[in-house]
């Protein structure tokens, strides 16, 4: 209503009618602003990680879709310590890693979620893997599941960190392909893996944190590239594979992001923790290159997803301003109607309808119909 009254006090010299319906205008206009649709392209969503929550968001930071009850919530309602998040037509895929003991005050002892959930547009979860208060290997079982690609036919990557292994399930919870599978060549080995993308070549883009490298393997259990900026990545969170031929890696362990070409060597990076008000080490979670040449990143413990353009400029921000910290920035935050009043870690952030870089999970664009072959 500000912008109202200030857009009336302009007006005051106009006939009454005519201010009405300036007024009726411009509120119409604020209003519209406002009102925000669900899962329209171009919106953001967020993995917000120790709020327990996934948010969708309109380009302004209003929050129009969420799945999970805020930070003091630890039931199954919720997706505890989410790290990922997709959109798959009208519904939503997400990875809950839990909360490990002695990291946020709200859990002291630790939370376990091991689940990747499927929910549609009401929040009803239509198909998961993984139990929730539950860890293994087994038939339907997951150990910190970090990252989750739902792929065209319907099966879905799994990197279960935990377990140091990526696994392809299909709808009725076999795992149809793995890595490395029962290959024990000391080289094959992944620690920690936090992603996988399945290439347009049809091999698999592997994100190997514990190894601070990518590696890209053929279905044959294959290593046929390894990418980690000649070496100097620390943490490898995220890996996707850009349209250019290039290679984005999220190097967490150095607040970078950097994009490598096929021999490895860099050609664009950009650092999250420059501004005098960063924490130390904001760990990035996620950056995805957009379509108009943006890179969209999770800057997780600076409790922010950012835009940022090929210059480095700042195009977009979402979560509060920066405001030092230790391991967690001071923003900490949770509100249900703007993610300009808090994330909490945010892990992963994506713009719907907008998969450059990353495995679409539909050769055309439809409906949530996974429920009903499930």
């Amino acid at each position: 209503m500000k912008t109202l009254k200030l857009f009336c006090s302009s007006l005051r010299a106009l006939p009454c009618l005519a201010c009405f319906f300036a007024i009726a205008f411009a509120a119409n206009a604020e209003n519209a602003q406002l009102k925000a649709k669900f899962n329209e392209p171009g919106n953001i969503l967020i993995a917000d990680q120790f709020n327990n929550r996934v948010i969708e968001v309109n380009p302004s930071g209003n929050i129009v879709w969420s799945f999970g009850l805020g930070s003091n919530d630890f039931s199954p309602n919720s997706i505890i310590g989410v790290n990922d998040a997709e959109r798959v037509g009208t519904c939503t895929l997400m990875a809950g890693t839990g909360t490990p003991a002695g990291l946020v005050a709200q859990s002291p002892n630790g939370a376990v979620d091991n689940r990747v959930l499927l929910v549609d547009a009401a929040g009803k979860i239509i198909w998961q893997y993984g139990k929730f208060g539950k860890a293994g290997n087994g038939y339907d079982l997951l150990n910190t599941p970090m990252q989750c690609t739902f792929l065209a036919n319907n099966n879905i990557l799994i990197s279960d960190q935990g377990n140091n292994r990526i696994i392809e399930v299909n709808s009725a919870k076999q795992i149809v392909w793995e890595y490395p599978a029962i290959h024990t060549d000391a080289s094959d080995q992944i620690s920690n893996p936090s992603g996988a993308e399945l290439l347009k070549n049809g091999h698999i883009l592997i994100s190997d944190q514990g190894n601070s490298r990518a590696i890209e393997v053929t279905r044959a259990h294959k290593i046929v590239n390894t990418f980690s900026a000649g070496g100097t990545v620390s943490i490898l969170a995220f890996a996707s594979r850009l349209e250019n031929g290039d290679t984005l890696l999220t190097d967490a362990g150095n607040a970078r992001i950097v994009e490598v070409d096929t021999n490895d060597l860099v050609v664009w990076q950009y650092l999250t923790n420059t501004d005098p008000l960063s924490v130390a080490a904001p760990l990035p979670n996620r950056a995805v290159r957009l379509t108009n040449g943006d890179t969209l990143i999770s800057d997780q413990f600076n409790n922010n997803v950012i835009r940022i353009d090929q210059a480095g400029h700042l195009v977009a921000s979402y979560g509060l301003p920066l405001d030092g910290g230790g391991t967690f920035g001071n923003n900490v935050g949770y509100d249900l109607h703007s993610a300009q009043n808090g994330l909490y870690a945010p892990a992963d952030a994506k713009i719907i309808g907008d998969y450059t870089g990353l495995t679409s999970p539909f050769t055309t664009p439809v409906a949530c119909n996974f429920a009903d072959k499930h």
